[in-house]
């Protein structure tokens, strides 16, 4: 009667956790999607970064416009005779570079290229959290599927609970087989309430991707379809061109390159010319007018090697970047062919895995058949619906690992959040 009792409390108990998953908010991959490129605090960091380098550039090519300051002044001074005077004035002047051997001009290029190399970290960065909210969708759907699976395996344990009671009190079993069945059926109780407790923690990290600031249940829409699979062998070295790490890498090559460019034509002169107006006196307002107009050239003579130095850091800049942008492609082609190995092999996997659930299944109705009639004993029976159970989870891993190895291969490829899978 206890047992009876309890098994009432825990099909109640399910069944409201099945309810508040059908009553929870249901979202689509692209409903995620939309949410993170929103709200996603490494997104909107990454945007901030591309706007400073922006306006960076606008910065460096300030110095090739005219620079035009206006100065207003009033003073008084008293003479040790006691003869007090006062002075006013007011003005505007101007500069304008005329040459500088191009280092304004090449420290705008550099700039240009900094804010290329801003736009691809924004994008790598990007395909950080289509990896990290992939992760998170295709989680919380496995512990979705999880749920049903471990209610299902509730229902086959009490179902077998059930007969093998009959079967101990008609005198046909021991009292193992009895007890047995009961811890399979605590177990099964166990492996729900727990699998309840990972849809949570899924829901909670789906909800941290997408940008969202307070936790709200949610439910997931999809399937364990693969569609981005590619069974034949891409090229690999033509993928990986467009990937933004690389890009990255030799926008800050050709930034240095640009940086090795100004150091050098900081060894020319500078001429820029001056022009101004003002008007001066000692009373307000002054009525004197004053102008100017010139030309200002300097060249460095000596500045203890400072210049030559310059040169050498950029040169040594430069050569680091080359050498990680060898690295890096190398790093890259290695692993996008890890990458769709790993998507190739979940593939079979699965299709493996299906075909021994498939055989799990079949093998169970014939067995729970065969143990009615009293034609196997329990131990026989209980290996099998024991192997059915773990067909079934072990199925679900492999859909699972499979769409994970998907994620990781567009992840590789360097897609970002508006890749559609």
């Amino acid at each position: 009667m206890k047992g009876f009792i309890r098994i009432s409390i825990i099909i109640l108990f399910l069944g409201f956790l099945s309810h508040n998953v059908r009553a929870e908010e249901i979202l689509a991959w692209q409903d995620c999607i939309k949410e993170a490129q929103k709200n996603h605090p490494d997104l909107i960091s990454a945007e901030e970064k591309v706007k400073q380098s922006e306006a960076s550039k606008k910065i460096a090519a300030s110095t090739l416009f005219p620079q035009i300051d206006s100065d207003m002044s009033a003073a008084t001074a008293k003479a040790t005779t006691g003869v007090k005077s006062d002075t006013y004035s007011y003005g505007v002047s101007g500069s304008q570079l005329l040459f500088d051997g191009t280092k304004t001009i090449n420290d705008v290029k550099a700039a240009a290229e900094n804010v290329k190399a801003a736009q691809y970290s924004y994008k790598f960065t990007s395909t950080e959290v289509r990896l990290s909210l992939r992760t998170a969708f295709i989680n919380l759907l496995k512990a979705q599927e999880l749920l049903r699976i471990t209610e299902d395996i509730y229902n086959i344990r009490r179902s077998n609970l059930e007969l093998i009671t009959l079967r101990y009190e008609s005198g046909l079993e021991h009292k193992g087989a009895l007890l047995t069945a009961e811890a399979n059926l605590a177990q099964a109780e166990f492996e729900s309430v727990q699998a309840t407790r990972e849809l949570e923690v899924a829901q909670r990290q789906l909800i941290k991707e997408m940008g969202r600031r307070q936790f709200t249940p949610i439910q997931v829409k999809s399937d364990f379809k693969i569609r981005d699979a590619l069974r034949q062998k891409p090229d690999f070295d033509a993928l990986v061109k467009n990937n933004p790490t690389l890009q990255k890498l030799i926008a800050q090559k050709n930034e240095a390159a640009f940086g090795l460019r100004a150091s050098y034509a900081n060894f020319s002169p500078t001429l820029s010319g001056q022009a101004g107006a003002s008007k001066t006196n000692s009373y307000w307002p002054p009525q004197d007018d004053k102008w100017n107009l010139g030309l200002t050239l300097s060249f460095p003579i000596f500045e203890g090697g400072l210049r030559l130095a310059q040169v050498s850091q950029a040169q040594a800049l430069l050569n680091q970047l080359k050498a990680d942008e060898r690295s890096t492609k190398d790093s890259l082609v290695v692993a996008l062919e890890q990458n769709w190995a790993a998507l190739e092999d979940a593939l079979e996997t699965v299709e493996v895995q299906k075909k021994f659930l498939t055989a799990a299944e079949e093998r169970s109705k014939i067995a729970e058949a065969q143990y009615s009639l009293g034609l196997i004993n329990f131990d026989n029976w209980t290996i099998i619906e024991d192997d059915l159970v773990g067909t079934k989870k072990s199925y679900l891993d492999t859909q699972a690992d499979a769409l994970l190895a998907e994620a990781n291969w567009i992840q590789a490829k360097g897609e970002t959040l508006e890749y559609a899978d």
